[in-house]
């Protein structure tokens, strides 16, 4: 053996890439740490660090007893799922079988349930010590005390989450999901809204964050966190007690640069938490609401725009999948582009409203490219189309725009209002294009001669309706028609 493979720093640095490189269907990399593990003394150790580092399941541990090999490596597959309710649970000597290698673990994650089979595994008994990140239901919460846990991903919320967060107090990632509902159909909102709470409020050094709905006080705690960068509320109960919104004062988030909300079905709350909050350091915003009525929607641009993140927010997507009809509100539209415009860093816009029209025109649109120089992606779906942007106005904000690449906008071109054999002002980084029509073009060959003459990388204009389908058919014809005299001229 090479000198050089007795030096440790040496032979880490060669299995790490071994764990990297992608291999065949016959030769995993799993297949190679074993083999490298037995070929000598020397070997073993390095190489079993790696090989249980990250663990799927607890099958693999468990196929390290005996009695139990068998039958979760029948055939090649692992079979304990299905028939663990029938499987006598670990004797003493099994346990210590079980955990032979459960201290090189250091990412774990389980959505098996079979936690009668760790029954004579006593509790806190901390058999995963140098754990660092796990995925689990709260069922095993007990068997998992390392206090080198820093990432935790739990599926569910019960009494032993409070007294599991106490411990961990190095935990600085954590996600927490829940059913919408029992199993009766029941939303247990209420008690697991104060009990994800309370929790929440006993983490200190928190930097990323995503769970279901909180209540005023653990958002005033989140509020004054410094480590926080990322909060993610993704899930929204059906039925919750509303915020009292005559208690929420000025919360200042310093440091958090991603903001989401998602599966909203009250936007109410978080509308007021965002009209009382200021995030400085804020770079993405993401909102993503089952209903939202066209008031509620102007309070959350107003209230964005007035978070103090002018000079930092990056990205911006707000989606709502229904519209709250609301008497004469039926008829106004959405103008969030002008709440926007203070954004002069923005990078991409995302606006999804189903049953709202978006107003836009060529002045709102160019005054817009021209405040976001640094625009990239510009997405504007809706269900009603109220477009004042003709096909000179797009191509003329398009062109202060040169790293944009993706745009969606709707467009009115009842008439065609550029010269086609005017020397055109060409985009060379626009390639995805999606226009929205409300009405039928009139000359698909002279448009596709435009598009084709100003935005030479666009290949095609994209539209669920297939408006666009004749002019796309003349786009294919001029492209095949370029590379043919180009592959001639070569």
């Amino acid at each position: 053996m090479h000198q050089a493979l007795l030096v440790p720093e040496v032979l880490l640095e060669i299995f790490a890439c071994v764990n990297t490189i992608p291999f065949t269907e016959t030769t995993s990399t799993q297949q190679s740490l074993a083999a490298l593990a037995r070929t000598c003394k020397i070997f073993h150790e390095p190489a079993m660090d790696l090989l249980w580092t990250e663990i799927h399941g607890l099958e693999p541990l468990l196929g390290c007893v005996t009695r139990l090999h068998p039958l979760i490596y029948r055939r090649g597959k692992r079979r304990v799922e299905r028939r663990a309710k029938g499987i006598e649970p670990l004797s003493a000597h099994e346990a210590r079988q079980f955990m032979r290698h459960s201290s090189r673990i250091r990412t774990l994650e389980i959505q098996c349930q079979h936690p009668h089979l760790l029954s004579v595994i006593p509790a806190e008994a901390c058999i995963f010590p140098r754990l660092k990140s796990l995925s689990l239901s709260t069922t095993y919460l007990n068997f998992f005390l390392s206090r080198m846990l820093h990432r935790c991903q739990l599926l569910g919320v019960d009494e032993s989450l409070q007294s599991f967060v106490t411990r961990y107090i190095a935990l600085e990632h954590l996600r927490i999901y829940t059913p919408l509902s029992d199993g009766d159909g029941s939303t247990p909102a209420a008690d697991e809204l104060s009990l994800l709470s309370d929790s929440i409020r006993w983490c200190t050094r928190l930097v990323t964050l995503s769970c279901p709905m909180l209540d005023l006080a653990a958002w005033k705690h989140l509020s004054h966190l410094p480590t926080l960068r990322k909060l993610e509320i993704d899930q929204g109960y059906n039925d919750h007690p509303s915020l009292p919104k005559q208690d929420i004062v000025n919360l200042s988030f310093l440091n958090i640069t991603r903001l989401s909300f998602q599966e909203l079905y009250d936007a109410g709350d978080i509308i007021t938490v965002m009209q009382h909050s200021q995030f400085p350091s804020l770079k993405e915003f993401e909102f993503e609401a089952n209903r939202l009525s066209s008031e509620e929607a102007e309070q959350l641009f107003h209230a964005l725009s007035h978070c103090k993140a002018c000079r930092t927010l990056e990205e911006i997507t707000i989606c709502s999948l229904e519209r709250k009809f609301a008497g004469s509100q039926y008829d106004e539209s959405l103008t969030p582009i002008p709440h926007f415009l203070c954004f002069t860093r923005l990078r991409t816009l995302k606006l999804m409203f189903y049953g709202f029209c978006i107003y836009l025109d060529k002045d709102m649109l160019l005054q817009a490219m021209s405040t976001w120089p640094h625009i990239r992606t510009l997405e504007i779906e809706e269900s009603d189309l109220s477009s004042e942007v003709s096909l000179r106005g797009l191509l003329t904000a398009i062109g202060l725009c040169p790293q944009l690449d993706t745009l969606q906008v709707p467009i009115k071109i009842a008439t065609i209002d550029i010269d086609p054999d005017a020397e055109p002002i060409q985009h060379t980084s626009l390639e995805s294009l999606d226009l929205d029509l409300s009405e039928s073009l009139t000359d698909a060959e002279t448009i596709a001669n435009i598009i084709s003459a100003w935005l030479p990388y666009v290949s095609g204009v994209h539209n669920l309706n297939g408006c666009w389908s004749q002019v796309n058919r003349h786009l294919r014809s001029l492209r095949t028609a370029t590379a043919s005299c180009v592959t001639g001229a070569s």
